[in-house]
């Protein structure tokens, strides 16, 4: 595992990997599992793999989390980058910093608490946890109400901030006030599309931000590659072309449940055993799972 600082040529030479997290039927961290699931990622020219919302770190046990840790950084191949994650409530965070303060991860990822909440607070709280983990973070904003661009700014001004991912919806992401903005007071060498493969064009040709974040990518490490090779090319007949053959599982995954579907989907399609979903998320249903299973195969063999 590379342990020195993220670049912004980090964030555009790979697409950024959103893997699940293969559990054993005691919902114990399933090294061998996990080991198939990096390796098939790597294999398809994809070095940066981060650990969030995918492999369900929301619900992670504290008493798990320096293990899970040290056994990530030993799994992942010596070239790649590994980020995971902490959070989402102030309490958690601010006793993995002092777990995360001990490993030679260059930064982790705050993961975003919905509800009690102040943009205010966050910042206070992202700095606060900064500073006892004596690491920057990355800032992953995924709703309009959990920072505002003010706040976001103080952050990355403060020095804390390694790089941001973007994943706030929108009905076309071509049209997005909150991004506009933050782009023009955050350099945008330091942003990352969060939404997966879908937005991809306009949010780094409209909006000149760096790389993206991807889920499906763990089916097809190679393709989503070629993918973010052709947008930087400006091959855009092409990056549709690919856009089109993620888009069955990306709108299973967006219909249903993103964690839940890609969870199965790496199992269906036979790359890795990855086992029972860990509390408070559930599985999907039987005709659910013959739909994943025929999308997952087909982006696999296309």
């Amino acid at each position: 595992m590379q342990t020195r600082p993220i670049t912004s040529e980090d964030l555009s030479n790979s697409v950024i990997a959103v893997p699940p997290m293969a559990r054993d039927k005691d919902l114990k961290f399933d090294r061998s599992e996990n080991a198939k699931i990096i390796r098939h990622i790597e294999a398809g020219n994809v070095s940066t793999l981060l650990y969030g919302g995918n492999a369900n770190f929301y619900h992670i046990a504290l008493s798990e989390f320096e293990d899970i840790l040290t056994q990530l950084a030993e799994l992942a191949g010596e070239n790649s980058l590994v980020v995971p994650s902490v959070g989402p409530s102030y309490g958690t965070m601010m006793e993995q910093a002092a777990i995360v303060k001990q490993t030679d991860y260059p930064t982790v990822m705050v993961l975003p608490h919905q509800g009690i909440t102040t943009s205010d607070g966050i910042v206070t709280g992202l700095r606060k946890f900064a500073e006892k983990a004596e690491k920057p973070i990355v800032l992953y904003i995924k709703y309009g109400d959990f920072i505002t661009v003010e706040g976001a700014k103080q952050l990355v001004d403060d020095g804390i901030v390694s790089w941001i991912k973007y994943a706030i919806v929108q009905d076309d992401p071509a049209v997005d006030p909150y991004l506009s903005e933050l782009v023009d007071v955050v350099d945008p060498s330091i942003i990352v599309s969060g939404i997966g493969e879908q937005p991809v064009i306009e949010h780094l040709v409209d909006f000149g931000i760096t790389g993206f974040t991807a889920g499906c990518v763990c089916i097809r490490p190679e393709l989503s590659d070629q993918l973010l090779k052709a947008v930087q090319a400006n091959d855009l007949d092409r990056a549709r072309e690919i856009q089109a053959i993620f888009k069955p599982l990306e709108d299973l995954r967006n219909g249903i449940n993103p964690i839940r579907v890609l969870h199965e989907a790496v199992r269906l399609a036979g790359i890795a055993e990855t086992g029972p979903p860990l509390p408070l998320l559930s599985g999907i249903t039987d005709t659910e799972e013959a739909q994943v299973k025929e999308a997952a195969l087909n982006l696999l063999n296309l």
